[in-house]
């Protein structure tokens, strides 16, 4: 299938500090992108440069196959058929719903504008707010507001700039999941900034990790979860603790026992955990407890791993700070990476 967005080599500098860095992607037609990376990293500039609010230093941007910008030149924002909403969705406080949508029809006679955008209200369940003022809408409708005005232009790419982080956490999620079965069903064409991995892995059908203006891994959000290519990368998408090991012979010796690991050279290695890789065992590793804090349906440890605090989920009585827990390795949770941080070979170890 032919990419419907394709960012090639794209770059973008201010002054010394290269804020984009050779980024490549595609966007495929009907598909949901996410990037994901931490305030700084270029993602929202990244978002920019595809909406032609800013122009790259080097390489091309193309959007159904036509090259909309490079440094030789650039369509503007208008010709460039992208829908954009910001953080703050951005209504216009003197226009009803009504007219905030159907903003960018203006080229429409009253009767066609007036037929799109009940067509977009009915899809996104706010006919009844059309007459409402923006500042009488919850953070979740003007939000939908947004998103219909920014479609009501038939755009072939949606941007999308945090969209949720102005929602608080109950809210967020319904608005989130309503949103999203609102673009499925239109087949809308999306990619969406956040620095949320939670979220990222909730909305994405491609999902990308960028760190530093360049992009670290893409994939399938369970993939790149279960196979992190760094640790940088790894902790974009949550929480993982790295403790020491050794690798020799094709196994890997550490403080919760050996793990196989046939394609890692020898020498130091890191074993990143996640929260999930341990679990209390009554025949396993003793380590000692750093702390405890309660957690609402248990109690959340602090272990230590040979000098390296790492979480445990305890849902039985708690055991006071300065004890002992016996707890083993679930392989699912675990990687294996070069004494840096860096990739391996393979990854992923196996019992012991």
């Amino acid at each position: 299938m032919t990419p419907l967005l394709e960012l090639l080599q794209l770059s973008r500098r201010f002054g010394s500090r290269d804020v984009v860095d050779s980024v490549s992607l595609e966007l495929h037609p009907g598909r949901i992108a996410c990037l994901l990376g931490p305030s700084g990293c270029g993602k929202s500039t990244l978002l920019r440069l595809v909406a032609g609010l800013d122009r790259p230093d080097e390489g091309e941007i193309r959007i159904g196959g036509q090259t909309v910008a490079s440094p030789a030149g650039a369509l503007p924002p208008e010709a460039r058929g992208v829908g954009l909403v910001f953080q703050d969705n951005a209504l216009f406080p003197h226009l009803d719903v009504e007219a905030n949508v159907g903003f960018g029809l203006a080229g429409l006679s009253r009767a066609d504008r007036r037929r799109e955008v009940h067509r977009l209200l009915d899809q996104f369940q706010i006919a009844p707010l059309a007459s409402a003022w923006p500042h009488s809408l919850s953070g979740g409708e003007q939000q939908r507001v947004a998103i219909a005005r920014a479609l009501a232009r038939a755009p072939s790419v949606l941007l999308l700039d945090e969209p949720f982080s102005g929602l608080d956490g109950v809210l967020k999620e319904a608005v989130r999941s309503a949103l999203l079965d609102d673009l499925r069903r239109l087949g809308a064409t999306v990619l969406v900034v956040t620095h949320d991995p939670e979220e990222a892995m909730a909305i994405a059908d491609d999902l990308f990790l960028m760190s530093d203006g360049r992009i670290l891994q893409a994939g399938a959000p369970e993939a790149l979860y279960r196979r992190p290519v760094s640790l940088v990368a790894a902790r974009l998408l949550g929480e993982m603790v790295a403790i020491p090991g050794m690798a020799k012979g094709g196994r890997v010796e550490t403080i919760l026992g050996d793990l196989v690991a046939p394609d890692v050279r020898d020498g130091p290695v890191q074993v990143g955990l996640r929260p999930e890789a341990l679990q209390p065992a009554g025949d396993g590793a003793e380590v000692n407890v750093l702390a405890r804090r309660f957690a609402g349906d248990g109690h959340r440890l602090t272990l230590d791993l040979g000098g390296v605090p790492a979480p445990l989920r305890w849902r039985e009585a708690p055991p006071t700070p300065g004890g002992t827990v016996k707890v083993r390795l679930d392989l699912a949770g675990a990687v294996v990476f070069g004494d840096a941080g860096e990739p391996v070979v393979s990854g992923r170890p196996r019992a012991g």
